[in-house]
């Protein structure tokens, strides 16, 4: 079955390419989860504001350490689970410039073999022996240059994991006193650039869509779709899991709900 919506209409003006797999079906999704806030309620969001409302939604480090290898799934039964054995980590990296928080991003290199020229927030496998923690400090060091003495670990959100692959990702939020100075691997990173939270909680920048295979797969509602979330931002399009940790991250900071904290995904 051809898709239901097609490119280059669903995503148009981005300076960059991306190769966005198309599903079977595409239907429209839901409003944003902030849509009913107010201008001014998405707006302000200073790095003291952050740190205050992921410790109140118990992510905080100090008061809640990094999860260890992430809950089993007993309610997944249309999948066979398997042991995590591929483990990684990304850096929500934030500093603040005018009152607003603003996150580090990537774009991956377009000679890699898997997820070339996507965005994506720096990361990568875990080495033998490393915590999540270790894993996302190093990545950013090697990928876009900022020194582990420079990041104060604050915080976590939910890990991705994916048992058909036995692979789990490990989401780290670390506070920066000022706009980094950024030198990135070119064997890693084709650019590095920066985005305000404001700016990913303004109208029109979140996006959802319905995705729909013929293999159904965990996580998709009683008609087999499943969410997908997009941030159009100047110039370029956030998608996948990068999206997803950005929408958690934005939920609990603006004190709403997250779709997807009851979602069993596989």
């Amino acid at each position: 079955m051809a898709p239901t919506l097609g490119e280059p209409a669903r995503f148009t003006g981005h300076e960059y390419p991306q190769n966005i797999p198309e599903p079977d079906e595409i239907l429209s999704g839901g409003p944003a989860p902030w849509a009913h806030l107010a201008p001014e309620s998405r707006r302000g969001l200073s790095l003291a504001v952050v740190e205050e409302r992921l410790a109140h939604a118990h992510r905080h480090v100090a008061t809640s350490p990094i999860p260890g290898d992430p809950a089993e799934m007993a309610a997944v039964a249309d999948a066979t689970r398997r042991p995590i054995t591929r483990r990684s980590a990304v850096l929500i990296a934030l500093f603040e410039e005018d009152g607003e928080s603003h996150v580090v991003l990537t774009r991956r290199a377009f000679h890699l073999r898997h997820h070339r020229g996507e965005i994506a927030l720096p990361g990568g496998a875990s080495d033998p022996g490393e915590t999540p923690l270790d894993t996302a400090l190093r990545e950013t060091r090697e990928e876009v240059g900022i020194a582990e003495s420079l990041i104060r670990p604050t915080a976590w959100l939910s890990p991705i994991v994916t048992f058909a692959s036995g692979s789990a990702i490990w989401p780290v939020v670390g506070l920066l006193d000022e706009r980094p100075e950024m030198v990135i691997d070119r064997g890693e990173v084709d650019r590095v650039f920066t985005v305000s939270l404001a700016e990913l909680l303004a109208e029109g920048s979140f996006l959802e869509e319905r995705w729909r295979r013929l293999e159904s797969r965990p996580g998709s509602d009683v008609d087999g779709f499943f969410p997908i979330y997009f941030f159009r931002v100047p110039g370029d399009l956030i998608w996948g899991a990068t999206a997803r940790v950005l929408t958690e991250l934005l939920c609990v900071v603006t004190g709403v709900d997250w779709p997807d904290a009851g979602r069993i995904w596989s």
